[in-house]
């Protein structure tokens, strides 16, 4: 018998100076996960989209730790986490496996934030657990099948052939959407994190399977789009939205939020682009203080 290779593994060491944190690992039912957990308190589970890692969440953590226990973890596929063979990046997938590290660490009374892909994986959670979470902060996101024309574009454009090649290649992502979703300009520093993560094609296998997933999901994210209400409903809701984001447009985007929650606050971030966390750490950190603090 043939035996597995090993998973794909990122040697990156991040900068202790941008990521002063302790990194952990978790052994889930699909390889080792990455993951940082900070502070005290209440608990907040950082998720992030696509093409990004922990590390996005870096200035909403150092002002957050003093109050709250901040988890933010990487996805099979992301940042320091494992490349595994065999799995198949889907947000179900994720979502199980952000599920097992809760799991873990034995999390309740939970506050859950998600941004880009992170917003759906996080709600679905949620609706898994409704029982162990108190809160949503979402940004930027969506948990339903797509429907703008610009989105299923966007989607059929990144699943060609000749795009993949530029993902899986190129680091097409990290290299041009990063710097495009950021109203400032990142450090060649925080672009180096970015890219040390993603070093190779085949590491680059997760980030190249999202953008599929915007339409390939669609029967999940249908079935999360019903369950999202009924069982999320009364929970609170800090909205924390970059208003300048093409991917989810404020006017398309909010009205659909708000439909789905009893109890929503909104903070609209004037300034920032999709990247909120790049753009507005320190009023994103002030908004979950005042909500959940």
């Amino acid at each position: 018998m043939t035996a597995s290779p090993a998973p794909e593994r990122p040697t990156f060491t991040p900068s202790a100076e941008l990521f002063p944190f302790t990194s952990r690992w978790f052994a889930s039912s699909v390889g080792r996960v990455h993951y940082v957990d900070q502070g005290q308190g209440r608990p907040i589970l950082f998720l992030h989209g696509n093409p990004t890692w922990s590390f996005l969440y870096r200035g909403i953590i150092t002002r957050l730790q003093d109050r709250f226990r901040c988890v933010a973890v990487d996805y099979p596929g992301f940042g320091l986490s494992d490349r595994p063979s065999g799995y198949g990046y889907t947000p179900a997938e994720h979502m199980q496996v952000v599920g097992e590290l809760v799991d873990h660490l034995g999390l309740e009374d939970l506050i859950i934030m998600g941004q880009d892909w992170g917003g759906p994986i996080g709600v679905a959670l949620a609706t898994t657990i409704p029982e162990r979470v108190s809160g949503l902060v979402l940004g930027n996101t969506w948990f339903w099948p797509v429907d703008l024309p610009a989105t299923r574009i966007f989607s059929r454009v990144m699943s060609s052939p000749p795009l993949q090649w530029a993902i899986l290649q190129r680091n097409f992502f990290v290299e041009r959407l990063i710097p495009a979703g950021a109203a400032r300009r990142l450090t060649s520093a925080e672009m180096d994190h970015y890219r040390g993560v993603q070093p190779s094609p085949q590491a680059r296998v997760g980030v190249a399977e999202f953008p599929r997933q915007l339409l390939a999901a669609r029967p999940w994210l249908a079935k999360l789009a019903a369950q999202a209400p009924a069982l999320l409903w009364a929970k609170p809701v800090l909205l924390v939205w970059g208003m300048r984001d093409v991917a989810f447009p404020p006017k398309a985007t909010l009205p659909r939020m708000r439909a789905t929650f009893s109890d929503v606050v909104l903070v609209e971030l004037p300034m920032a682009r999709h990247f909120i966390q790049e753009d507005a750490p320190e009023e994103i950190g002030r908004a979950v203080l005042e909500r959940f603090g």
